[in-house]
């Protein structure tokens, strides 16, 4: 695995040392910090436990690896449901580097989750064979399903008609907005009855999905990126699909461009250092999981 560190003079010349008992004290008061967020947080779980539900009326048909696949049989004889909007549009060589990144978490927390009655599926546009030839690529075992041949993308505001694209605003993020990409991410949770009804109890969008990346950050619990101590603002690079590196530009599903930039283990094309004029340096290659110092880097 390649990984890319942090500068060593950077970290040398890092302001703050202090002795023990002062980093002591400082660590004490910011316990304080946490423990309100961690009660907060708790708040928020519970009154997120209490939003309202809405009956889903159509009958999705998904494409998966076996064939036909209902909106019921997602569930797998579970009577909850996360599901993840995938970015991975039809004609795509590959999905959306950052839902590939969330993606890696998946596999190994499926046990956990399964066993309280919980399952996961990923959605995307792309065709199922397309769609299959990524996941073994990747090396990923979840469910995975297309939704090329029906409305589900659409109606749940993660995917977008190319020809409105810059024309009228569209819908995402639980507001309308001006969106440039044909596909969004996103996390769905629905309900089913025993009586086979399905009900949608919840959705995020945007930095809300990062309480289910546990490598890398969020407004939730800790992550274990936002433990270091040269982590700041984390950005994941989009470098296909329309996501350009220019630090004035504004990704609605991440924010602008800054801070640390968190790389998956997809081949990127180039990677060009934002003080040398877009210079381009080596490309990185197989990489696992590679932090970038702030204000290093930019996509090309």
């Amino acid at each position: 695995m390649e990984t890319i560190t942090s500068n060593p003079e950077q970290v040398k010349s890092r302001e703050g040392i202090v002795s023990r008992e002062e980093w002591i004290a400082a660590r004490t008061r910011h316990l304080v910090r946490e423990k309100e967020l961690t009660r907060l947080h708790e708040e928020l779980m519970a009154e997120r436990r209490l939003l309202p539900w809405v009956k889903i009326e159509k009958n999705y048909v998904f494409d998966g690896p076996k064939g036909k696949r209902s909106f019921a049989d997602l569930f797998e004889g579970r009577s909850q449901l996360i599901l993840r909007h995938f970015m991975f549009g039809p004609g795509w060589a590959e999905g959306c580097p950052g839902c590939s990144f969330a993606a890696d978490h998946v596999d190994g927390a499926r046990q956990h989750f399964e066993n309280h009655d919980v399952s996961f599926v990923a959605v995307s546009r792309a065709p199922i064979e397309a769609i299959e030839a990524f996941k073994k690529r990747m090396g990923w075992r979840f469910n995975w399903v297309s939704a090329y041949r029906n409305d589900f993308n659409f109606d749940f505001h993660v995917s977008f008609p190319k020809e409105e694209l810059g024309k009228s605003k569209q819908f995402y993020n639980y507001e309308w907005q001006d969106i440039r990409e044909e596909e969004l991410p996103g996390t769905s949770v629905f309900y089913k009855y025993e009586t086979g009804e399905i009900y949608h109890t919840y959705s995020t969008f945007g930095r809300g999905e990062d309480i289910l990346v546990g490598a890398a950050f969020g407004k939730g619990g800790e992550k274990a990126l936002d433990l270091v101590g040269f982590h700041s603002v984390s950005v994941v690079l989009h470098l296909d699909h329309g996501f350009v590196g220019d630090p004035g530009r504004t990704n609605p599903n991440i924010g602008p461009l800054g801070g640390v930039l968190v790389l998956q283990h997809i081949e990127f094309a180039r990677i060009a250092r934002a003080d040398h004029d877009g210079a381009v340096v080596p490309a990185a290659k197989a990489v696992d999981l590679a932090v970038i110092e702030a204000g290093d880097f930019a996509a090309a």
